[in-house]
């Protein structure tokens, strides 16, 4: 028996580690009191510092949205570039620091919340740029991959069994969301259709198929939870 907190050998018995003085966790403790927490097992210590970085984390990148704007302010006396760049930075924290703030975290939402915060700098940058490109191409793109992404997520997660049969499902609908790709390509730019999405639909297909394949026969569904804990 183990430390969960700082991996050091216990005794049998032994209430709370006599190392860093975490509680102990036994199977008749588990049984008994149900109301032990994440908090209870772990000290609050961790919290503050993940509290600390992420703190860090905004003030920097705070800090250089601050900087671009004003650069451009004193340069050409509007936002000019630093639009884009405070935007930019806008959304990579809402990727990279933003989930991280939450104890427990839905990856469905913050799925949604990550590809709407994209959504809406495409179109900054087509507004910004004077483009036409936003309603007939950005937009019903970010919209097929909210949908899939957040699917497959909610499929993950609330669906245990059959994640074979999932993942080689989602395959083929991006391969099939790809005639759609260039679909809206071909009304937005003008450029040909089955141009490269085709191959893209039979190269996801093929994996689409091997995984629903590695559903259906155990040997080999196994093979790939052995060597890859799918």
């Amino acid at each position: 028996m183990y430390c969960v907190k700082c991996g050091v050998k216990l005794q049998e018995g032994t209430r709370s580690c006599p190392l860093c003085g975490t509680p102990v966790l036994l199977p008749d403790d588990i049984l008994e009191d149900r109301e032990i927490t994440y908090s209870d097992l772990f000290p609050k210590e961790h919290n503050s510092a993940r509290y600390l970085g992420l703190s860090l984390a905004t003030a920097l990148m705070g800090a250089a949205a601050l900087v671009c704007f004003i650069m451009c302010i004193n340069m050409y006396g509007e936002i000019a570039w630093s639009g884009y760049a405070m935007l930019g930075i806008a959304l990579g924290w809402i990727w990279l620091v933003f989930p991280f703030w939450f104890p427990h975290r839905n990856p469905i939402i913050f799925s949604g919340v990550d590809l709407v915060a994209l959504g809406g700098y495409l179109l900054y940058i087509n507004c910004k740029s004077g483009g036409h490109w936003f309603l007939s191409f950005a937009f019903p793109l970010v919209g097929i991959v909210t949908l899939l992404i957040c699917g497959v997520t909610a499929l993950y997660r609330y669906v245990p069994g059959g994640r074979a049969f999932i993942t080689g499902g989602f395959f083929i609908l991006v391969g099939g969301c790809c005639i759609l790709i260039e679909f809206f390509q071909h009304i937005t730019f003008g450029s040909e259709m089955f141009v490269w999405s085709l191959y893209a639909v039979t190269v996801f297909a093929a994996i689409g198929l091997f995984f629903i394949i590695a559903g259906i026969i155990r040997p080999l569904r196994d093979f790939l939870h052995r060597k890859f804990f799918f």
